[in-house]
């Protein structure tokens, strides 16, 4: 599998909820026996992880919905009747989402910049939070 098919950025919003379509596109690209190797370890967990926990639903369940549906409107119409979060809750989430790592994680900050590093973009300043890493990384900034 040397070809990667690039999920949709964690930017775009379905329901409200951003990163929905990213993790809609790696769980179809998985059933399809497409998900790139490099995608694998964080499947269902990092910021697939983030959406499922503040969504209040397991990887399992998702990757059911999905399996079910024929479109993205489909598991959009399921994500708005059985997904119970607030308005402040989606903004919450979408906030995490867009500024991890926040300036004092150290910790994360160091991750980001050996995450850039290994992808050969150490220099660029503009890359600032993991969102953007993953935008870089798959050529959309």
């Amino acid at each position: 599998m040397n070809d990667i098919i690039y999920p949709r950025s964690p930017r775009e919003t379905m329901a409200g909820w951003i990163y929905l379509p990213r993790y809609i596109d790696k769980i179809r690209l998985h059933l399809a026996g497409k998900l790139h190797p490099d995608y694998q370890p964080n499947f269902g967990k990092g910021f697939d992880g983030l959406w499922l926990n503040a969504a209040g639903v397991s990887h399992e369940q998702m990757i059911e919905v999905v399996q079910n549906s024929n479109t993205d409107g489909d598991v959009c119409d399921w994500v708005r009747q059985n997904v119970e979060a607030s308005p402040a809750a989606k903004a919450a989430h979408r906030e995490t989402m867009l500024n991890r790592p926040a300036p004092d994680d150290t910790a994360g900050q160091e991750r980001l910049r050996q995450r850039k590093a290994e992808a050969g973009i150490a220099g660029r300043d503009d890359v600032m939070t993991f969102v953007d890493m993953i935008d870089a990384d798959e050529k959309r900034l």
